[in-house]
């Protein structure tokens, strides 16, 4: 889907591919952030259960 969406569709619609590009940079600007949600949201899962458990 990404190479169709990064190459291929340039040649069919270029107005399309332009505006699918920005989304598609803002995304990758923002997946770290994401990721550093992720692995937040993860740990703090594991401490409220433990904190349950010994409680």
């Amino acid at each position: 889907v990404h190479k169709d969406v990064t190459d291929r569709l340039e040649h069919i619609n270029p107005s399309l591919a332009a505006q699918a590009r920005v989304v598609l940079d803002i995304n990758k600007s923002e997946r770290h952030i994401r990721g550093g949600l992720a692995t937040r949201e993860k740990y703090q899962h594991r401490l409220a259960i433990c904190s349950k458990e010994n409680s």
